[in-house]
């Protein structure tokens, strides 16, 4: 029975990271107009994305075994891990937000370690330290990308017209397909990596099924991430979409290969960003849209650790004393926030209308 709900857990998982973050891989073609339906850019996304689960082996391996020790991976845990991921992954794409599905597992499997003081510090890290380093080098190389083009057109404004324009349509879709290939290579891993960890199913199993229920996911569940990365943050011409994708197609595929869980939704937002503050500036880094994302990719790791934290000492260690130090905290936390907006408002009203209590 176990066993069966760790299956079930894991596959829900997979189907709303291909919601996630696979999808938001084909939101640049899509945005730029050089995919007009959303069913087509969801397709092409679910292809690219079971044939790149294939080579995610060193990922999986990483996510099973190299941040806590296998040997602690009962069927439990693996679904207390799986479970905390994916109630943050289904929170975020409710709010249609392109989440970190790397970050989330990563973070629900910390929270095991931590439960059982049982985590391999220098690794995760490191991982961490990539996490930080590598949307920094897609933001500015899109922005250098971006700027470069804008002088260009001023150069040559025959650019973004006739047969170039189509020449970039073209390539356009390649690379959102290059990037959803890119998807499936590292993120697959963050729903059968703790499976394969435990040994319940093999690494080639694993990312084979992993990677069928990843792409249904993207196609079925897909429509509002897509919109989000495609239409909300910027606009942008196709060559530009091009430099988004490739950049974050290349990042990530070099990262699959050393066997790190990369955030691809952080890389191509970030690359998103940087061709937007090419163009207008920092003023997009005022739209709510971004401050909202930038405060998701901050909270959401940290929530997944509770999660799977508490569901430990809850259900395993029959702990109440420490779930209930922790609900306490997170309420105390909502009502400080909470408070502090009040507040912020309060000032607000005396200073548009005068008067006091």
């Amino acid at each position: 029975m176990l066993l069966a709900v760790a299956f079930i857990v894991s596959f829900f998982f997979a189907m709303n990271i291909g919601a996630s973050g696979a999808a938001a891989a084909m939101g640049v073609a899509y945005g730029s107009g050089a995919i007009k339906q959303k069913y087509v850019a969801l397709l092409l996304c679910g292809l690219g994305v079971f044939l790149g689960s294939l080579g995610g082996g060193e990922v999986v391996k990483t996510i099973g075994s190299g941040i806590i020790p296998s040997s602690i991976l009962t069927i439990k845990i693996v679904i207390i891990i799986l479970t905390a991921a994916a109630i943050s992954l289904f929170a975020a794409n409710v709010m249609g937000i392109p989440l970190s599905t790397s970050e989330i597992t990563v973070g629900s499997v910390v929270g095991v370690g931590i439960a059982y003081q049982a985590l391999y510090v220098s690794k995760l890290l490191f991982i961490v330290s990539i996490w930080v380093v590598v949307p920094v080098i897609a933001f500015t190389f899109t922005l250098i990308i971006g700027k470069w083009f804008l002088k260009l057109k001023r150069k040559y404004p025959q650019v973004e017209r006739g047969m170039w324009q189509k020449s970039f349509m073209t390539l356009l879709i390649i690379t959102g397909f290059f990037e959803a290939f890119s998807a499936g290579m590292n993120n697959v891993a963050n729903a059968v990596g703790p499976l394969v960890g435990a040994g319940l199913i093999s690494v080639t199993n694993g990312t084979i099924f992993g990677g069928l229920f990843v792409a249904l996911g993207a196609i079925l569940l897909g429509r509002r991430v897509l919109e989000t990365n495609g239409k909300k943050i910027t606009h942008f011409s196709p060559f530009e979409g091009c430099a988004i994708s490739g950049t974050g197609a290349i990042l990530v595929i070099l990262s699959s290969i050393f066997g790190l869980p990369v955030p691809l939704t952080q890389i191509t937002t970030s690359a998103i960003i940087g061709i937007g503050t090419a163009k207008t500036g920092f003023y997009i880094w005022q739209k709510r849209i971004v401050i909202q994302l930038l405060k998701v990719w901050f909270v959401s790791p940290i929530f997944s650790l509770v999660i799977s934290y508490s569901l430990v000492k809850l259900l395993l260690d029959s702990d109440l004393y420490t779930v209930i130090a922790i609900f306490s905290v997170c309420l105390a936390t909502i009502g400080v926030i909470s408070l502090k907006k009040t507040i912020s408002e309060e000032k607000r009203s005396l200073h548009e209308n005068g008067g006091g209590i």
